[in-house]
Parts: C-alpha cells; structure tokens; sequence
C-alpha cells in the first residue's frame, strides 16, 4: 500500500515515516500543499496522511481539491493537526477527510487508524455484488454508483471512497434501520477512536449527492433517537 504524507515538520513526518515502513507501507513525503498535491496527481497513493496547518496551500485545500478531482484513485484521507476543537474536526471532515487526529499522537494509534482505514476496502474485495433499488445501482466490484435520472438513463454518482461504502450499505438493506454504532462498525471496523457524530457528517455529505431536498430527504431517513435508515424499493 502507498501512503503520502503531507507534513512540512520534518522530524514528525520521518516518524510516520518510519513507523508504517515499519509496517510494511510504502511511503513518501511533502512538506507543502502543493507538492502534496503534485505528488498525488502524478501517482496517486492508496492513502494521504494530511496536516491541516501546511504552507503553499493548507490541508483543508488540498483535501477539498483531491475529492474535487480525483480520477484514477480515491484515497482516503487521515488529517493531522495541532488543532482539537470539535469546529475543526467537523470543517475537516465536511471537506472530506476520512479520519482525523490530533497532534501530539502514538505512533502505534496512527499506525492502527491507518490500518482500519484500508482495512475498509480489503473488505470489499471479493465480494462480486450488485444492489438494485428503483432509484440506484451499486456494483462493489467495479466500485460505481449511479442514481435512476429518468426511465431510460443512469447518472454516474461522484462519491468519495466513504461515501460509496455508506450508500452501498444503506442500498444493501433497504429499510432497515442503523445506529451509528453499526455503521460505524461496517465503515471503520474495530479501531473506530473518533466521535460517533462523524457518522452524521458523512450522512449530510451523501445526502448532498443523491437527496432533492435534502432538509426533507426521501432516501436516507433520520430515525429520531436511533440513527437512520435507507427508503427504496428493491429491485429484485
């Protein structure tokens, strides 16, 4: 697995580095945000590890661009920053990020939420199925969503890599209802350190892309005081 790392403190950045080489990861480093973001152009990795407070364009940019314009690979995304109030948290996340922590962290914890966050698409691997609902269609092996635009025509979903295994799990169980404990659990599996709340940001960001309305949304229903559940009809 390839790992960029975009972090101009050189002694932090060699100890990512050197803790996930350890690891068996392959990985490269940017001390600004765009040379990171040349580097994941010319070669994009399977994972970015991203501080938020980098010179040339900060991680919020970068990260913002790379979900923006990604073609060949969909990364997920670790940010990395000094900064901990949940305002941060949430602006980073509603860019894209996939995970987030804060400075000064472990070694074996970063090396841990790296491994749950690839860990998410070695779950898919395999796994040759197809979800039809009346207004979706998802094919995990190709790693497609597309949404019914009229009888005749399907309209390519851009998602995030989050965002696809989020809607691939609501289409698989249409109607059935998830707390955030479960969705989580499906999405980041045992080594989940964050605030349960990240769940609600990714809902917002998937609703974004498939909902109408989204204060009023058809497919993804809040269940007040449980989590949320999926409305569309199986096509069987």
């Amino acid at each position: 697995m390839d790992i960029l790392i975009v972090e101009d403190e050189l002694e932090i950045a060699k100890l990512i580095q050197l803790s996930l080489e350890k690891e068996g990861f392959s990985c490269r480093i940017s001390r600004d945000g765009i040379s990171g973001l040349r580097m994941f152009q010319e070669q994009p990795p399977d994972l970015i590890i991203l501080d938020l407070m980098i010179p040339g364009l900060d991680g919020l940019e970068v990260c913002a661009r790379i979900r923006q314009n990604w073609s060949v690979k969909d990364p997920y995304i670790l940010m990395l920053t000094a900064k901990g109030e949940e305002i941060d948290r949430v602006i980073g996340l509603s860019t894209g990020a996939d995970d987030y922590m804060v400075k000064p962290f472990s070694p074996r914890e970063l090396v841990a939420r790296v491994r749950a966050l690839l860990r998410r698409s070695l779950r898919q691997g395999g796994q040759n199925q197809v979800y039809r609902t009346q207004n979706f269609l998802v094919d995990v092996e190709q790693r497609t969503a597309s949404r019914q635009k009229n009888s005749q025509e399907l309209e390519i979903l851009d998602l995030t890599s989050l965002e696809f295994n989020l809607l691939s799990t609501f289409v698989s169980n249409p109607g059935r209802v998830w707390n955030r404990s479960q969705l989580i659990d499906k999405l980041w599996g045992d080594n989940f350190f964050g605030d349960e709340r990240v769940v609600d940001t990714h809902v917002a960001r998937l609703r974004k892309k498939i909902e109408k309305d989204q204060a009023h949304p058809s497919f993804i229903k809040t269940v007040v005081g449980v989590g949320y559940k999926f409305e569309d009809a199986p096509v069987v």
